[in-house]
């Protein structure tokens, strides 16, 4: 009888060290975190990359649906601004556009508020365990959504689409690292609070302005789930 239960004994150390590896191993569906860098528009008054950039922070959250995909809610505070240059905006007197027969003198210093909900699809499946599922710690995304603009420099709203890349790395178990970039396609025209200043009228995406963030993010996973529950 004594066999028996040195078996059983030893049948329940291995469930429990199996148990616990498996507390360990588990992966998880959510993220939460910060986000950290910079912010520069793109409108009447700036067409150049990185011009005339400004700080911007924010908060992420994701929601991973599987190691391919994610939905990101962001919100964002980013600092925008540009000048006129008189000689290069300048545009001579022609009778189909009076409306600019006198140089173009102008700068705005101001912010942007950004809420967005943001679709992202891994290159490679994404996790801390390589396992059988091969993943990997490293990756490049892209993404796509929806988002709403808050402009300060006219005080209103608007809608965007955030088209973007990135590229993440899993730190540790919980922690992730993350290079996000995105140009936010505004419907409006109002960001530097110009309106078809050199006569070009709007429609659609047309002479729209827009915006382009380019932040850190680090985000805390919580959620745990089992790997071996088959739901991703």
């Amino acid at each position: 009888m004594k066999f028996p239960r040195r078996v059983l004994a030893l049948l329940s150390i291995l469930s429990f060290t199996f148990s616990v590896q498996a507390q360990e191993d588990a992966d998880y569906r959510m993220e939460i975190g910060g986000a950290l860098g910079t912010c520069f528009y793109l409108g009447d008054l700036n067409n150049t990359f990185y011009k005339d950039t400004g700080a911007a922070v924010g908060a992420v959250w994701r929601y991973l649906f599987n190691p391919r995909s994610a939905m990101k809610a962001s919100l964002m505070y980013g600092g925008v601004k540009g000048t006129a240059d008189v000689s290069l905006d300048y545009l001579p007197q022609h009778p189909d556009i009076p409306a600019v027969s006198t140089p173009l003198s102008y700068s705005f210093s101001s912010h942007v508020v950004d809420l967005s909900f943001i679709y992202e699809l891994n290159f490679w499946p994404y996790g801390y365990y390589q396992g059988y599922k091969g993943y990997k710690r490293l990756t490049p995304f892209m993404q796509l959504g929806l988002g709403m603009t808050y402009m300060g420099e006219g005080k209103s709203a608007t809608a965007n689409i955030p088209i973007g890349l990135g590229l993440k790395y899993r730190l540790s178990k919980r922690w992730n690292l993350a290079l996000d970039w995105a140009i936010h396609f505004s419907m409006s025209d109002k960001i530097d609070g110009l309106i078809d200043p050199i006569g070009i009228s709007s429609e659609g995406l047309k002479n729209k302005d827009s915006y382009q963030v380019t932040v850190f993010t680090l985000t805390y996973n919580f959620s745990p789930i089992c790997p071996a529950c088959n739901k991703d």
